[in-house]
């Protein structure tokens, strides 16, 4: 076992022992426990500064003096009101199954995302890909005797698509989306996120089997399964457990409908065996021309224009922004309007109105609003997808 590990495992103990023994009201022994655990947990983070978790353990370390202090405050032994969510996850590593159970739903969101494929702009070589991917074989399966892709990753700039092309394959097919929380799903319970992302795989699975398509979402993706120079503790466990889930879901002889959808802004951070594994390789790209032309027609199409607007000159003069780009670019010229509206102090009167957005509105915006892409990144996907592209 690395010294990291131990680090890990001596942390994990200290705070169990905490925890029992402030169950039990024995004050003075659980303030001895939590302060090793707090010291332990420092002294993990302090020796790998580079470690992404070491937020975490800090937090956790926070919650910890935190109860402390609670602690010395206390006039008589009394069974300890959990207060904070750090203090729950740790109790929780010790209560039974039933309650891990209940707490590995804070891990994923399961609200049903309503985006349709209209509402997805432009993108056309992405959706298709996932049509083939996803809708057809649920469609039809039995047009598919070699199977189908169950992982697909997709990877681009910021802002330009990727969770909705997510949230409407989702729609499309009625799938239950499991979007997951990749810091929690590491860090839920100390030491224990393979068995997180065990049960993720668990669950989907039996939802599938009952007859229903699950996808699970990973936004992110490269901060849960990237590359990293000093991998402590449960993360190398994660990594593998993660692997060995990967690769029980994409056996070809199986039917099974559950599909991993990873997104990610930084695909160059992802290792190998993570990449192969996801069969579909997906580029989302910075809208073109037509794209943006549609995309300031949804955004402009709920505010008021003068009749000099000419959203055609508009989307020549935005190459380069990314759908968010142009989504805040229109939000910006509304509210510089309605602001002046408010100083003018027309607003006072109920029924007046604020004027028409102007060509001019948009010209002073585009001068002082810039690409959040730099064409620098652009060129750096271009070539990932180019070593890496499986449509």
């Amino acid at each position: 076992m690395s010294a990291s590990q131990e680090l890990e495992k001596a942390a994990t103990s200290y705070a169990l022992e905490a925890v029992r023994l402030d169950k039990q009201g024995a004050k003075g022994m659980a303030i001895t426990m939590y302060q090793k655990a707090i010291e332990t947990l420092l002294r993990l983070a302090q020796l790998y500064p580079d470690y992404g978790l070491n937020k975490v353990y800090i937090q956790r370390a926070m919650a910890y003096q935190e109860r402390i202090r609670m602690l010395q405050g206390v006039s008589a032994p009394r069974e300890p009101q959990v207060e904070n969510m750090e203090e729950r996850q740790v109790e929780a590593a010790i209560e039974p199954s039933e309650t891990k159970k209940d707490n590995f739903e804070d891990l994923i969101l399961r609200e049903k995302p309503n985006v349709k494929w209209g509402q997805v702009v432009g993108l056309e070589p992405a959706k298709k890909a996932i049509k083939q991917a996803i809708v057809y074989p649920v469609q039809r399966p039995d047009l598919f005797p070699l199977g189908w892709p169950r992982g697909i990753l997709l990877f681009g700039p910021p802002g330009c698509g990727k969770t909705l092309l997510a949230a409407a394959v989702a729609t499309e097919i009625d799938a239950s989306f499991l979007s997951v929380d990749a810091a929690s799903i590491m860090s839920k319970w100390l030491g224990e996120a393979e068995k997180n992302v065990a049960e993720l795989f668990t669950t989907t699975r039996k939802i599938a089997n009952d007859g229903r398509p699950a996808i699970v979402f990973i936004d992110e993706l490269d901060s849960l399964i990237g590359k990293h120079s000093n991998e402590v503790g449960g993360e190398v466990r994660f990594r593998n457990q993660f692997l060995k889930e990967m690769d029980g879901i994409i056996d070809k002889g199986k039917k099974i409908h559950v599909y991993v959808i990873g997104a990610t802004n930084k695909p160059w951070d992802l290792d190998w065996p993570f990449i192969r594994r996801f069969q579909k390789r997906i580029l989302v790209p910075l809208p073109d021309y037509n794209a943006r032309l549609h995309m300031f027609k949804l955004y402009t199409g709920q505010v008021t224009l003068s009749p000099d607007m000419d959203l055609y000159s508009l989307s020549r003069m935005s190459e380069g922004f990314s759908g968010s780009d142009i989504r805040d670019s229109v939000q910006s010229v509304h509210l510089k309007v309605i602001g002046e509206f408010f100083e003018s102090g027309k607003a006072k009167d109920k029924l007046a109105k604020p004027r028409s957005i102007c060509m001019n509105d948009f010209r002073e915006t585009l001068e002082t609003r810039k690409p959040s892409v730099t064409l620098d990144m652009v060129a750096s996907y271009n070539r990932w997808f180019e070593a890496f592209k499986a449509l």
